[in-house]
């Protein structure tokens, strides 16, 4: 029974405020301002939040991905969530929001007076008890927190495989994560990289081409060019005077 006592972090809300916009989405909108105070993501004078649903309803485990979105949507037609999509990836349709604290202020006009100490107090409860909620999850957080998701950037699976491939010894420095971490967030994963790295390899080995074995390095194949690189057709080199028939050569 204890273990349905508080033991943990609660997730809290004014009754006020539950009272004019709904139970689920007092306690959703009161866990987006928690992380609007601590975003470092500023767009337009404004700071914003973004999340898949999926990474959100870890913060909201007793409610299904379903009810999630449907308090989310309902938020954002009451006019209490302002959404923009700031993502650099064209496809990326991730949203990002912002509370409209004006709307939420005229909401609990009314409750303005009983309700101010209420919220000084339970704006420093926060700051005790939710040291260990769930981090937003956010392709623009510091490096050590992006790092630490499950879907973590794979570093070092990238400059080993093009070591491997390569027959380089490049070493997992910041220089290099930097170039790996802007590609990530631009969407691609492991595959992309060790494709781009297949390619220029290729690329290299093939005497008619300019691309040669210096260029195999992390500046260059992770650089600006890397969606051309990872789109690029390129023939396996076919030695010279060596004729295949039906799959033999000779």
């Amino acid at each position: 029974m204890n273990n349905l006592l508080i033991s943990e972090p609660p997730l809290q809300v004014l009754p006020s405020l539950a009272k004019k916009v709904g139970l689920n989405e007092a306690i959703v909108l009161q866990q987006f301002h928690y992380w609007l105070e601590r975003s470092n993501n500023t767009r337009d004078g404004y700071r914003w939040v973004y999340n898949s649903y999926s990474k959100w309803n870890k913060q909201f485990p007793f409610w299904s991905n379903a009810t999630l979105r449907r308090t989310i949507n309902n938020l954002e037609k009451q006019g209490f969530f302002i959404t923009a999509n700031y993502n650099k990836a064209g496809f990326d349709k991730t949203k990002w929001y912002r509370i409209d604290y004006e709307r939420v202020s005229n909401a609990s006009a009314q409750n303005e007076q009983t309700s101010c100490s209420k919220c000084a107090s339970a704006s420093a409860q926060n700051e005790q008890t939710n040291t260990n909620r769930l981090p937003e999850t956010t392709t623009e957080t510091n490096n050590n927190t992006s790092d630490n998701k499950s879907d973590h950037i794979q570093y070092k699976q990238i400059i080993d495989y093009l070591n491997e491939k390569a027959g380089k010894h490049f070493k997992n420095v910041e220089s290099n994560k930097k170039l790996i971490r802007a590609r990530w967030h631009e969407g691609y994963r492991l595959d992309d990289f060790k494709k781009v790295i297949d390619n220029k390899v290729l690329d290299a080995n093939d005497a008619n081409s300019f691309f040669t074995d210096k260029y195999l390095q992390p500046s260059t194949l992770f650089g600006n060019k890397f969606d051309q690189y990872l789109n690029q057709q390129i023939k396996p080199k076919v030695e010279k005077g060596t004729k295949s028939y039906g799959g033999v050569e000779f």
